[in-house]
């Protein structure tokens, strides 16, 4: 928890140094940044107003020990062929750095947190038309206070930014720019 603190005292000397919004503070992050990511939405705080996790994973401790305090919207992006941060879990002990939920199971646990009531689904093509991955898009909406989950599986990508497939920073934004007061 002491990361979640650093992370807001962080965010509240960037945004008092630069004359920063106070209400647009958003987080992104990959792999164990996408974790942290996670553990924002899992704590007792204000500071960031949505999370987007790349490659990133909760923690089985997190799912366990952690309730989250409030709905916060939340986007994963994710490769089924990640070896590093594996689609379907890791819940067992064999010398990884710890046990972590299926990303499907992950996700829906913010799908019900945010009380989404209406599932999105469609097929986007990749920007590489020659050796790119199929991506399923599933929006989860109607959520609580109007937030959403989105989850974007990249069938047969491993552990990247998913560059090869999507301008995941762009994407990143326009979930983003949805809660931008």
């Amino acid at each position: 928890q002491n990361d979640v603190k650093d992370l807001q005292r962080m965010a509240a000397y960037v945004q008092q140094k630069y004359s920063l919004s106070k209400v647009n503070t958003f987080c992104t992050g990959m792999s164990n940044g996408g974790e942290m990511c996670y553990l924002l939405a899992y704590s007792n705080q204000t500071t960031f107003k949505a999370v987007a996790s790349i490659a990133g994973l909760t923690m089985l401790w997190m799912y366990k020990n952690l309730e989250a305090p409030r709905p916060i919207p939340l986007f994963e992006v994710h490769g089924t062929q990640d070896h590093v941060s594996e689609w379907w879990g890791n819940l067992k002990e064999d010398g990884s750095w710890g046990k972590y939920m299926p990303v499907p199971q992950a996700v829906n646990y913010w799908v019900a947190k945010d009380r989404c009531t209406y599932e999105s689904k469609d097929t986007i093509s990749s920007i590489n038309s020659d050796k790119g991955h199929q991506i399923i898009r599933h929006k989860y909406l109607n959520g609580k206070d109007g937030c959403e989950v989105w989850l974007y599986e990249v069938v047969g990508a491993p552990h990247c930014w998913h560059t090869a497939d999507l301008d995941t920073g762009e994407e990143v934004w326009n979930f983003f720019r949805r809660y931008v007061k």
